[in-house]
């Protein structure tokens, strides 16, 4: 008879609740719910768009090679001029690199970054341009010249190119081998403006049009020949698309008598629905696979010009989640929170309880919370940065008034130390040590809010660079050469959005918050990484909406992630975007509870009997 041991190689394992450094598809015996479990990855169920950085130019009618993290943009239309313009994507940012030789649009692209095809084209033409990753030259032409194709190849040595318009819409193929274009098998219905992806011998080409009939049509090819497989479940024109051979891909945006922002996923055998993009989009370009698809430009209700990005990730990504952690000793509210989730600190904030010293100060090892030594000067809504053994404070209020006093903090005891040149209350704090750092933004008096920036070398306070929109209680996150505000409010009524990112020298403004809030928690390394959560708004004449919610930024744009398990504000915040500590804060009342987020995480599932 086989038995667990001699399956898996160890016995059943008893634990009191979770089992310590428990491996996927381990099974242990919960003594405490008296009943066997088991733990497995949270991953996500279906496939979804982020925002990226925008391109430098916007266009449409353009032609798109290579993967998410390594992509071409290559000519196009500015509506009008046709343009040269071939821009770089590594994942984050768009570069302008070399110009194709001759202006066109409505062309077909293959390859990749370093190795790609720009094929065809308006006016219509056969011209082909090679790419090796840092000049374009011309080779030999296709044999029919034309508009509207597509195409499917591995690098500037190995493509496929079908259908287009002469303007006729036609169903013409040909093959490249690295020195000139031959005559293959014909898709089966003549169309243009379609979308294709794969490999010279094995592609697929999806949806299309000719004149006034827009097609769900698709075909595979397997080197030889086209073969009529499973329609798309909506028919399109003026699509992306990506894969890496005839049996998957993805259809991205396009248009009916609309622009679409439907996204489709092809499994080998169907199309099936998806979630849509963000902006639905038409004349676009892209490139990747089924799990790590990028699509810009294009044209939208708004322009013809879009400089738009936006990156696909498949079914099977791991997903972030929220899990209970050491209580603090004291709960309380607007302190300042920094450090890791296993090495941070909780200093000072509001307890509720008189005579309230605001001087707490409480040390996080990743599984409790220990009393240290309190602040000289205890204070509330004061800014905050540092690490566990390295730290400052500054600011802050004492009724009735605000503060410039700054401590250091030196894994042991706080020292007083310079104070900012300009006292306030409400500013958030960016840094990961005692001596570097800055104090953001703040009050200096009420109704008077500041955008005010200061830098801290380790001695002293420098004025630099202020906010672009003044204001108080946002969430930051970062180093003193880069670092993120986000959120925050002009008095009760007034909240905001807004993201600005520190480079060392200014700020500028990127894209919003998805959630407007002020007294939100934030962790992240540097500008291009951060998890926002927690936060309040309201709504003059009702009661405050606390927030539970939770977004990662990406350097580009805010995604939603998984909610607090308490909406909070006003918290003590640590960490980083997969690995965050919020503790404490209002619920509405003042909580001493502690969360921990990770991402990747892990689902725990019961064995039940029946």
């Amino acid at each position: 008879m086989s038995t667990y041991k001699k399956e898996v190689g160890t016995a059943v394992q008893n634990a009191a609740g979770t089992l310590s450094g428990v491996v996927e598809g381990q099974l242990w015996y919960d003594s405490t719910a008296a009943s066997f479990k088991y733990q497995y990855p949270n991953v996500t169920t279906a496939g979804s768009w982020s925002v990226g950085n925008t391109m430098n130019t916007g266009r449409y009618q353009l032609a798109g090679a290579g993967t998410q993290t390594a992509a071409l943009a290559i000519a196009g239309s500015l509506d009008p001029p046709v343009v040269t313009n071939v821009e770089s994507y590594d994942g984050t940012s768009w570069t302008e690199i070399t110009d194709v030789n001759t202006a066109r649009e409505i062309l077909g692209g293959t390859g990749t970054q370093t190795s790609a095809l720009a094929i065809g084209g308006t006016p219509t033409t056969g011209l082909t341009e090679s790419w090796n990753g840092s000049a374009w030259t011309e080779v030999n032409d296709l044999n029919t010249g034309r508009q509207g194709l597509k195409g499917a190849g591995a690098d500037n040595t190995s493509s496929i190119v079908f259908g287009g318009g002469t303007p006729t819409p036609v169903t013409n193929a040909e093959t490249w081998n690295g020195t000139c274009w031959t005559e293959v098998g014909d898709l089966n219905l003549a169309r243009a403006n379609l979308a294709g992806s794969g490999i010279e011998t094995s592609a697929l080409a999806y949806g299309g049009e000719t004149g006034p009939a827009v097609y769900a049509q698709t075909e595979s090819w397997n080197g030889t020949s086209w073969t009529e497989v499973n329609d798309l479940n909506t028919a399109r024109e003026k699509l992306a698309g990506a894969g890496t051979d005839n049996t998957n891909a993805l259809a991205i945006g396009g248009t009916t008598a609309s622009i679409l922002g439907n996204t489709e996923l092809y499994d080998g055998t169907s199309w099936s629905e998806q979630n849509d993009l963000n902006t639905a989009t038409r004349q676009n370009a892209g490139g990747g696979t089924v799990s790590a698809a990028v699509q810009f430009g294009g044209a939208n209700d708004g322009t013809n010009t879009a400089a738009l990005t936006e990156e696909w990730t498949g079914a099977g990504a791991p997903v972030g989640a929220w899990a209970t952690g050491g209580s603090l000793n004291t709960g309380r509210r607007d302190g300042a929170g920094f450090g890791t989730q296993t090495a941070a600190l909780a200093v000072a904030g509001i307890t509720g309880v008189s005579p309230d010293t605001f001087a707490l100060t409480e040390s996080y090892d990743g599984t409790s919370w220990t009393e240290v030594n309190d602040l000289n000067t205890g204070r509330y809504e004061l800014a905050g940065f540092g690490v566990s053994t390295s730290g400052i404070v500054a600011g802050g209020e004492i009724p009735p008034g605000n503060q410039s006093i700054t401590e250091s903090w030196n894994g042991t005891s706080w020292t007083e130390v310079s104070d900012l040149n300009t006292a306030r209350y409400k500013p958030r704090g960016i840094g990961v040590s005692n001596t570097s750092g800055l104090a953001v933004g703040g009050n200096t008096s009420t109704p008077v809010f500041i955008g005010n920036t200061e830098s801290w070398n380790g001695t002293s306070w420098t004025e630099v660079n202020d906010l672009n929109t003044v204001r108080s209680m946002g969430g930051t996150n970062g180093t003193i050469t880069s670092g993120l505000y986000y959120g925050g409010s002009v008095g009760g009524t007034t909240f905001y959005n807004n993201t600005e990112s520190w480079n060392g020298t200014s700020w500028t403004e990127v894209n919003d918050l998805n959630v407007t809030r002020r007294k939100l928690g934030g962790a992240g390394v540097d500008n291009t990484s951060a998890l926002a959560f927690g936060g309040y708004t309201n709504t003059p004449g009702t009661p405050d909406t606390i927030r539970d919610s939770a977004e990662s930024w990406n350097g580009a744009s805010w995604a939603n992630e998984s909610n607090l398990n308490q909406g909070r504000e006003a918290v003590f915040n640590a960490g980083t975007i997969s690995s965050a500590l919020a503790a404490g804060g209002n619920t509405p009342t003042i909580t001493a509870a502690t969360e921990e987020w990770n991402n990747p995480s892990n689902v725990i599932q019961t064995i039940t009997t029946s």
